[in-house]
């Protein structure tokens, strides 16, 4: 059965998978990469990783995906499918002593004709030096790196590294993948999980994309002799764990937490309260709303009402300082503010809009006339010449230009016209009015 097991490491043999002892998630270990699960993007024909095992030859990469998707499981199996040697370490484990027998032994069999693949698990958590101490080994094809993380590549990793390595990003398992490694236990445990259809749900959906999550639950069920299948109530109760009550038809928290912000932006209170019950009372972590309440705040609210950001930081400070379940209420007041405020996408679109221009224009110089001169020479070459200090300028406004001179005025924040924003915009068009005044009168100066 093909795409049936990520999230399970390979076991190192056979006879251990199959070991009466040896865990539920070990004796399902793929044995093939045809069999993981969840990865077809990648491990598909048409995928990065399919298309490199159809041409025999690897490339180095960064594997960045949830835990439990099938990283360790991906990188044994490729050392495999091209004739690697598969060699592997631990980021937590392992330090500088450890890296370089790890090289001395793949230079060692490179000479021989045996190439390496050198497997990283929580690549991330090597210092910045250490990474470094990777490349020369990469470009001169001592070892083929595959490296595992839970976290953004972007962030965690140096940008020598990711130069040379592809960033192939392994997504949560989702439901129908989860109930195949379900089905694929039972047949091995040749009987059915004491679980009724709704409990069974609710086994997948606690265990968030998690494959061997999931497995370790449900061997904890095989082991216990139960008189009859549990409901979703008892298993929650046996496996002292809140488990999520989604409806059959869920696909994840990430549905739940799209349809709240949706609700937010589209100024539906009742909805957006709804779907923020459904995720706090299936278990989701009060945090997590709580940041996507703070960024509905600014994206989708901002200066039409900047009280929603102060709410969304006062919902979080309760709930630090209540717990659940008090603090929960706190969140709702919150999210019932967000989604009762005036929307206005202005400063998002603005910032948006400034980002592309200064990635355009990130080396012009400001004017002149803006710049400090706290040296002698600086004053020479007319910086700060002309400087008009507002606050002396009649109506604390000078007009003054403030662009650097090869580029003119741009327009990127453009207030709504609600909230306060109909008095900010009120604001700039009369700055604009008597900017336009200021700089004719100016002209005006010039001719005469």
């Amino acid at each position: 059965m093909a795409d049936l097991f990520a999230g399970m490491d390979p076991a190192p043999t056979a006879a251990a998978r199959h070991a009466d002892n040896a865990p539920l998630a070990d004796r399902l270990r793929p044995e093939r990469l045809e069999d993981v699960v969840g990865q077809d993007h990648l491990t598909g024909p048409e995928g990065a990783i399919g298309r490199m095992v159809a041409a025999g030859r690897l490339s180095s990469m960064i594997l960045w995906g949830p835990p439990g998707t099938g990283k360790t499981t991906i990188a044994r199996l490729l050392a495999a499918e091209v004739g690697l040697r598969f060699a592997a370490i631990s980021a937590v484990f392992s330090g500088v002593a450890d890296l370089k027998k790890v090289f001395a032994e793949a230079r060692d069999h490179a000479r021989a004709g045996q190439r390496t693949l050198l497997f990283v698990d929580e690549i991330h958590r090597f210092n910045r030096a250490q990474q470094d101490g990777f490349l020369p080994f990469v470009e001169d094809g001592t070892v083929t790196l595959v490296g595992a993380t839970t976290e953004n590549p972007s962030f965690e990793l140096n940008a020598a590294l990711l130069s040379r390595a592809q960033v192939l990003i392994l997504h949560r398992l989702g439901q129908s993948a989860l109930d195949q490694l379900l089905t694929r236990a039972e047949a091995e445990m040749e009987r059915p999980l004491p679980l009724q259809q709704a409990a069974r749900d609710a086994l997948i959906a606690s265990a968030d994309g998690d494959g061997r999550f999931l497995l370790n639950q449900a061997e904890t069920l095989f082991s216990i002799d139960l008189p009859e299948p549990l409901d979703a109530a008892g298993l929650s109760a046996l496996l002292q764990r809140r488990v999520a009550v989604y409806d059959k038809d869920r696909e994840g928290h990430y549905n739940l937490i799209s349809a709240l912000h949706k609700s937010i932006r589209g100024s539906d209170p009742q909805a957006a309260l709804y779907y923020l019950a459904r995720m706090l009372t299936a278990g989701e972590e009060p945090l997590y709303v709580l940041r996507r309440l703070t960024r509905a705040a600014i994206e989708d609210i901002g200066l039409a009402d900047p009280q929603a950001l102060t709410q969304c930081l006062a919902a979080k400070d309760a709930y630090d300082f209540l717990g659940s379940p008090e603090g929960e209420l706190a969140i709702v007041q919150a999210c019932l503010y967000c989604a009762t405020a005036p929307k206005s996408n202005a400063a998002y679109m603005a910032q948006k809009r400034a980002w592309r221009t200064a990635k355009e224009t990130g080396s012009l110089m400001p004017p002149a006339n803006i710049l400090n001169a706290p040296t002698k020479l600086m004053k020479q070459i007319g910086y700060g010449e002309g400087y008009q200090y507002d606050h002396d300028a009649d109506g604390g406004f000078s007009g003054a230009n403030y662009w650097p001179d090869d580029l003119p005025p741009q327009g990127f924040y453009e207030p709504s016209g609600r909230g306060l924003e109909k008095r900010i915009a009120e604001r700039m068009a009369w700055w604009d009015e008597r900017r336009r005044a200021i700089q004719a009168a100016g002209d005006d100066d010039g001719r005469s």
